[in-house]
């Protein structure tokens, strides 16, 4: 038997917000080519290649809702709701290329300093923080609920963090000559993101590999499980997340059979989604009501 059949991901509920976030950040990609063009700024044309890195992160997780959006089907019973975390699996990747990006460029300009108008560089660098700023403020409400939010967030924060290198090396340049300004602060900004985005690859792969959600402690499960009246044992107790937002459980539960013959099956399973209901945040319960010894016959193949 289940109990909350809904399949609609977190991140659905955020879609708007992805799309602005895209449409401002292809807005100050095509402003910072333009002024790193102009001001013969190196850095200015790296941040604007980091944002068209982005912008395409942004566009995989807005096609990933499309996808995970799509109803179940009798081959795909989830959907293609794990097409979330795949986006989020592949922002991953992305952040780490920008990352490593970052610092051979930065190992590059070191040994050979790029000379550049400074006081334009500052200009567009500002246009890019202030654009980046909106961005962020409107993807953090969702990031806490989505890993497909959460890349996407953290790409936004890394083309933020840029914008500051890109206006402090500028600065400093413009003050003091000291172009070595300029791939200090790009390797201080590498060294920002990849633990971010460590941290997230590693929740995204605990979500592939069908590991039980950090919020959901399973021996407690257990425990309330245990606790309904007429419960003799659990096993086969599972609760792993279809994607964010969407955690499911499936367990076996050994009923005594004098209390499953006076309260029959249907009382038995109310009180077990009402009981998880009310302490945990899982979605989608699915429960074997069983007598006692018939796990030993659960190893046997079906003919």
């Amino acid at each position: 038997m289940g109990a909350g059949h809904s399949h609609r991901t977190a991140a659905g509920t955020h879609q708007w917000r992805l799309r602005c976030a895209l449409a401002i950040t292809l807005a100050v990609t095509a402003a910072e080519i333009a002024g790193g063009l102009l001001a013969g700024s190196l850095a200015l044309l790296a941040d604007a290649g980091h944002m068209a890195t982005d912008a395409l992160g942004l566009a995989m997780s807005l096609l990933a809702i499309h996808v995970a959006g799509r109803p179940p089907s009798a081959r795909r019973t989830y959907g293609l709701a794990r097409a979330e975390i795949l986006a989020a699996l592949g922002n991953c990747l992305l952040l780490f290329g920008v990352g490593g990006y970052i610092l051979v460029e930065a190992v590059r300009r070191f040994a050979s300093p790029v000379e550049t108008r400074s006081a334009l560089t500052m200009v567009f660098g500002a246009v890019g923080l202030a654009a980046n700023a909106v961005s962020l403020a409107l993807l953090l409400p969702g990031r806490r609920e989505s890993l497909n939010l959460r890349g996407a967030f953290l790409e936004v924060l890394a083309d933020a963090l840029g914008s500051v290198a890109v206006i402090v090396s500028a600065a400093v340049v413009l003050v003091t000559g000291w172009r070595a300004a300029d791939p200090l602060a790009s390797l201080l900004i590498a060294l920002m993101i990849v633990p971010r985005t460590w941290k997230l690859l590693r929740e995204t792969v605990n979500v592939l590999l069908e590991a039980a959600p950090r919020d959901v402690d399973v021996a407690e499960v257990r425990s309330h499980i245990l606790a309904v009246e007429g419960v003799a044992d659990v096993h086969d107790l599972h609760v792993w997340t279809i994607t964010s937002g969407l955690t499911v459980l499936s367990a076996h539960v050994v009923v005594r059979p004098e209390v499953l013959g006076s309260v029959g099956h249907e009382r038995m399973l109310h009180d077990l989604q009402g009981c998880l209901g009310e302490h945990f945040d899982v979605r989608h319960c699915t429960f074997q009501l069983e007598p006692g010894g018939h796990a030993e016959h659960e190893s046997r193949p079906c003919l």
